[in-house]
This record gives structure tokens, sequence and C-alpha cells, in this order.
């Protein structure tokens, strides 16, 4: 029984996916996921190394602020159409599932065309062009954020507040003392975790680089991911109160020791502090897709699960005096702990998985 996933180009879009069809083989050993992705972006990477058999299309992305290279989008489409066709009749696909982005459009245009049931994961609060359209051919749609819904057309097309499928915490979380204390920290330290993605991000670098250098708050640590290829940049601000990586993994070892957190607004990222229970102040990426890191910023700022620190106001000052106000006092920390929770959906993975079981089914 095979399943086509397709998306990627970026990890918020392949990640979701793999996690999906991890969770289908577990609820069902007959399911077999086959990944369709793209050329460019991390798919080339990261699909050799999973399990799971995959294509690779000339996919392109719509080039809004060099709209003179979307012959490169329209030839890649046409390329790709082709290509599909001829894996959709070696593989007969029960199923396609979207997980968003330029690489999902052709093989979700394929199966509709071909009455193969499509399905998406639609991760941000504020849907990509790609998703809304596509929302149009799709039996289901499983949303990260429940805001994504006021964006999306109505239609015969089912709506399911599902969360972002992530590696969920163990069922017993570890003591964060412990925790702390593995890190070289003193139990009762206050951590505060930083990080901008895979490939860092360099506004919350420098601002966290020029706070070190001033001060930080009495008593508080930080656990920093600076990104693989910004860590030389940064590496000797390494201290006994400060620990500098270019990139955490396992992450879980640093949310374990955290209270706090300062990261950008992608949704996987924001997801799995979440569901770790640990608050955020979130500084969007302004150059993100349609701005959506913004949106996923203001509707947990509204929960009162973050607080939105955009980055025209950031600085080592402005930073500063966000953080003491969020240790000011216990009750204020516990709060924005609580509103995490609330946000919080570990077994997304495992729902979506049993949706689509649901359908396969029928």
């Amino acid at each position: 029984m095979i399943v086509l996933f397709a998306g990627g180009g970026t990890g918020g879009h392949l990640y979701p996916g793999l996690a999906i069809a991890r969770a289908l083989v577990r609820l069902d050993g007959s399911v077999r996921p086959h990944f369709v992705g793209a050329r460019r972006g991390i798919d080339a990477d990261v699909l050799p190394a999973t399990e799971f058999p995959h294509t690779l299309l000339d996919s392109h992305p719509l080039y809004r602020e060099r709209p003179w290279r979307n012959w490169r989008t329209l030839r890649g489409a046409a390329s790709s159409w082709v290509a599909m066709g001829r894996l959709g009749r070696a593989l007969k696909p029960r199923l396609v599932v979207g997980t968003g982005g330029y690489a999902s459009g052709v093989p979700l245009m394929w199966g509709w065309t071909h009455r193969v049931p499509v399905v998406q994961h639609i991760g941000d609060s504020h849907p990509g062009s790609t998703a809304r359209f596509l929302t149009r051919i799709s039996r289901e749609a499983y949303l990260g954020f429940p805001e994504a819904k006021s964006w999306l057309p109505r239609g015969r097309c089912v709506l399911r507040d599902t969360g972002n499928p992530i590696e969920p915490p163990p069922d017993i979380t570890p003591d964060r003392a412990v925790a702390r204390v593995k890190w070289g920290f003193p139990a009762s330290a206050r951590v505060m975790l930083v990080f901008g993605g895979s490939q860092g991000a360099r506004a919350l670098n420098q601002a966290v680089a020029k706070w070190i250098e001033h001060g930080l708050p009495p008593s508080l640590c930080l656990i920093w991911a600076t990104g693989k290829g910004q860590y030389d940049a940064f590496k000797q601000l390494d201290s006994a109160d400060v620990r500098v990586a270019p990139y955490l993994s396992p992450i879980a070892d640093a949310y374990a020791a955290s209270d706090l957190a300062f990261v950008r607004g992608g949704m996987m990222g924001t997801s799995e502090l979440s569901a770790w229970g640990i608050p955020m102040i979130i500084c969007p990426l302004p150059s993100a897709a349609q701005d959506h890191q913004t949106a996923n910023a203001v509707a947990l700022e509204r929960v009162g699960a973050a607080i939105h620190l955009p980055q025209s106001e950031l600085s080592a000052e402005r930073l500063d005096a966000v953080v003491r106000w969020t240790f000011e006092k216990p009750a204020r920390l516990e709060s924005l702990r609580q509103g995490a929770l609330g946000r919080a959906r570990p077994k997304a993975a495992m729902e979506i998985a049993r949706y689509i079981l649901r359908l396969l089914e029928t």
C-alpha cells in the first residue's frame, strides 16, 4: 500500500512528513511511504539517509523578487509532471500527502487529476500560497496552528486541528536541576536556550554576543546554538555560564535544562518548545515567506505562550530587559509555561497517521 509524501525544500516541510510516515508504519506495517522531494534544498541530503525510498524532482519556487528566473519554475514544473507520470504508473499510490513548500505542488496536482486522494499537513498559522490553493483539491488538511483556518478556503476539505508532528518529549521528562548539572551549570541556575535553526540566525547571534559582553543577569546561564556556519565567529564566548555549540543534536538535552528560549518563529521549533512547556521569546525572521514567522509569534503571544520581539526592536539592551522582566516574578514565568503547554500537541504525528489510515480504509 504505497503512500506518496510530497514536500520539502526546507526542514519545516520535510521533517513533518518523515514523522507522519514513521507513525503510519508503526500503526500499519503494510503502508509503504515513498517521498517525492526537490533536488535543491535539504531533500537531497536528508532523504538518502532515511529508511524510505524517494524521488527528487527539478522543482523550483516562484521567484517573486527575481521574476526573470521563473522560466526555471515553468521548466521544472513540466519535467516534474512527466516524472510524476512515470512514478505514478510504477507505484500506483493509494494516497498523496502534501507537507508544504514548492515541492508539493506538482505531486498533489498529479494526484488530484488521476483521482488519487490528496491530503495536506499545513504547519504555520499563516499558510503559504501553495497550501491555500491546494486545499481546494484536498480531502483533509491537518493544521499545526488552529489560526490557519481563517486563511483557508471553505469547501469540501475537512480541516483538522492536530498540531505539528514532532518528536515528543519522554513520558517522564528529566529533572530540570539534574539536566542543568549535566551542562555544567549550578542546579539552581536559570537557563535560557538560544537557537535560530540549523543555519543559525545572525541577528539573534549578534544580539546575544553583545549581551554577554555587557553582562548577563545574575544566575542566568545560556545554551547557545549558533548554527554551523556561524560557530567560528562566536565560539570564543564559551564559558562556565555560556555553552556555545554549532548545533544541538540531540536537542532534548537542552530542552530538559531550559526555563526559557530565545528563537525564531519557525513552526517546528515553536511546536517542540510548547510540548516541553518552555516559554519563548520569539524574534521572527522578517524575510520569511509571507511573514509567516511573525504570524506564528503573534498567535503564540496571544495565547500567553510567548513574547513577540520583532527584529526591528532587537538589541542587547532590549533582550536583557525582556529576559529580566520574564524572570522577575515566578508567577509570570509559570503563566508563560502553562500557555506553552496549552498549545502542546506532542502526539500530532500519530493523530494524523490515524486520520490517514481511515481514508485508506475507505
